[in-house]
């Protein structure tokens, strides 16, 4: 596959087929927005929202979640807001989300399965981290979004001025529900 990708790339670049995709790093629309890695969304979100390349910071990870209040996701979003002018920050979840309902147990046997030792687990819980809470799923994607928007609204470094909202999309219609 990375072959493939590679020369894929050769004759993109030689072809000067990225013309149309050049913009600076300033997003237009002065937007971040933080969504799920599912692959359903990679072409949905922005086609459903009237996106395109240039307007906003895009941030995705497993289930658009914060699973740290001073990790990467808002370490990026604090970047986006004071270095980059981002104003509005969107937290958007989705329908049928692989995190929801998610088993920590279950991976972490899969893990073992696939060569990590019980002893690099094992580290993992000596160097503090609540290993099945970081693995974990959410119950709900409504209550999952609205905890991120609580957490963004009140984290000391974002600014009151920063409006922020939350959103669901049908992962099949790209259809916006807000989370109240």
């Amino acid at each position: 596959m990375i072959e493939e990708i590679r020369e894929f790339n050769k004759s993109f670049v030689k072809d000067e087929k990225y013309q149309s995709y050049i913009t600076s790093k300033y997003p237009d629309k002065k937007l971040a927005i933080l969504t799920c890695m599912d692959t359903r969304l990679t072409e949905l979100l922005p086609a459903a929202l009237g996106l395109k390349n240039g307007d906003v910071k895009l941030i995705k990870n497993a289930g658009g979640v914060i699973s740290n209040p001073f990790g990467s996701v808002v370490r990026s979003l604090l970047i986006a807001v004071y270095e980059l002018g981002v104003e509005t920050i969107l937290v958007i979840g989705h329908t049928d989300c692989g995190v929801q309902h998610m088993d920590s147990r279950a991976m972490i046997e899969s893990m073992k399965q696939r060569g990590v030792s019980q002893e690099a687990i094992d580290m993992i819980h000596y160097c503090g981290i609540d290993f099945e809470k970081w693995l974990s799923g959410f119950d709900d994607v409504n209550t999952s979004v609205q905890e991120t928007v609580e957490l963004l609204k009140h984290h000391p470094l974002i600014p009151e001025d920063v409006q922020i909202g939350g959103f669901v999309m049908d992962s099949t219609t790209g259809e916006l529900l807000e989370v109240e």
